[in-house]
C-alpha cells in the first residue's frame, strides 16, 4: 500500500509487550493466572453479598456492581491477548478494535463513577449518619447507578462513533496489548484533531468531575472523623471507607502514573506494561482489599463456602 492511500483497512497488529517467543509462555502464564484470579475473586464478592441479607446495604450494593464492572473491565482485553498468544498471531479486526474501545472506555469511566458513588456513599454515613438511611434509600442507590451507566453508555458511543469518522493507511501496527483510543486515533491518517478535542473535553469532564467529587467527599470526611474524640470512634469510622479508599489511591495512583509515565519517557511499550497495573492489577486486587479488610465480606464468603459444602454433602448423601 502506497503512502497517502486513504483506503480503509480491515486489521489491526498488536504487539504487545515482547517480541521474544521465548517470553510467550511465561507472559500467557501470568496473565491467564492474573485473569483467573480477577474472575473468581470478584465473582465470589458478587455471590458473598448476593447471597448474604446483611450485606443488601448500599455500600455492598456499589462494591457488587463494582466487582462486576472489574470482571467486564479485564475481560475486554486480556481473554483476546491469551489468545492471539496460543495462536501465534497479533492481528485484531478493524470491527473487533472499535468494539473493544467501546467497552473498554464503558468499562474504565464505569469504574471511577462507581468509586466516586462509593466516596459520596461514605461521605454520608460518615458525616451525616443519622440520616443515612433516608438519603441514601434505594430508590436514590438505583438511580445513582443508572445514571452512571447512561454517562458511560453515552461517552463510549460518542468516543466510537468519532473513531469510525477516521482513515487508517499504512500503519497499523499497535504499541499495546489492546486498542487504547489515544495510539488508534494517533495512527490515523486523516484529520484526527476533533477526535482529540473530544478525548480530551471527556478526559477534563469526567475525570477531573469524579476526582473533584472523591476528593471532596473525603475532605469532609477527614474533618468529620478529627471532630471525633475517642480514638475508637475515629478508628471505627475511618474502618469505614478504609477499603474504598485503598481501592481509589491504587486506582488513580497507577492510571495517573501511566499517563505522566508516557507522556514524560514518550515510549509506547513503557506505556503498555505501565497499563497493567490500572487494567489487570487494580480490578485483581479489588476482592484481596475488601476480603482482607472487611469483617462483614469475610463473614459472608466463609458462609458462602459453608453452604456450598453443605450442598455438596448432601448430594453426596443423596446418591
Amino acid at each position: 500500500m502506497e503512502p497517502g492511500n486513504d483506503t480503509q483497512i480491515s486489521e489491526f497488529i498488536l504487539l504487545g509487550f515482547s517480541e521474544e517467543p521465548e517470553l510467550q509462555p511465561l507472559i500467557f502464564g501470568l496473565f491467564l493466572s492474573m485473569y483467573l484470579i480477577t474472575v473468581f475473586g470478584n465473582l465470589l464478592i458478587i455471590l458473598a453479598i448476593s447471597s448474604d441479607s446483611h450485606l443488601h446495604t448500599p455500600m455492598y450494593f456499589f462494591l457488587s456492581n463494582l466487582s462486576f464492572v472489574h470482571i467486564c473491565f479485564i475481560s475486554t482485553t486480556v481473554p483476546k491477548m491469551l489468545w492471539n498468544i496460543q495462536t501465534q498471531s497479533k492481528v485484531i479486526t478493524y470491527e473487533g478494535c472499535i468494539t473493544q474501545i467501546y467497552f473498554f472506555l464503558l468499562s474504565a469511566v464505569l469504574d471511577i463513577f462507581l468509586l466516586t458513588v462509593m466516596a459520596y456513599d461514605c461521605f454520608v454515613a460518615i458525616c451525616h449518619l443519622l440520616h443515612y438511611t433516608i438519603i441514601m434509600n434505594p430508590r436514590i442507590c438505583g438511580l445513582l447507578v443508572l445514571v452512571s451507566w447512561i454517562m458511560c453508555i453515552l461517552n463510549s458511543l460518542l468516543q466510537s462513533l468519532m473513531m469510525l469518522q477516521l482513515s487508517f493507511c499504512t500503519n497499523v501496527e499497535i504499541p499495546h496489548f489492546f486498542c487504547d483510543l489515544s495510539q488508534m486515533t494517533q495512527l490515523a491518517c486523516s484529520d484526527n484533531f476533533l477526535n482529540y478535542m473530544v478525548i480530551y473535553f471527556t478526559t477534563v469532564l469526567l475525570g477531573s468531575g469524579a476526582l473533584t467529587g472523591i476528593l471532596y467527599s473525603y475532605s469532609k470526611i477527614v474533618s468529620s472523623i478529627r471532630r471525633i474524640t475517642s480514638t475508637q470512634g475515629k478508628y471505627k469510622a475511618f474502618s469505614t471507607c478504609a477499603s474504598h479508599l485503598s481501592v481509589v489511591s491504587l486506582f488513580f495512583s497507577t492510571s495517573l502514573r501511566v499517563y505522566f509515565s508516557s507522556a514524560a519517557t514518550h515510549s509506547l511499550h513503557s506505556s503498555a506494561t505501565a497499563a497493567v497495573m490500572y487494567t489487570v492489577v487494580t480490578p485483581m486486587l479489588n476482592p484481596f482489599i475488601y476480603s482482607l479488610r472487611n469483617k462483614d465480606i469475610n463473614g459472608a464468603l466463609k458462609r458462602l463456602f459453608v453452604m456450598v459444602r453443605l450442598t455438596e454433602l448432601i448430594s453426596l448423601q443423596s446418591k
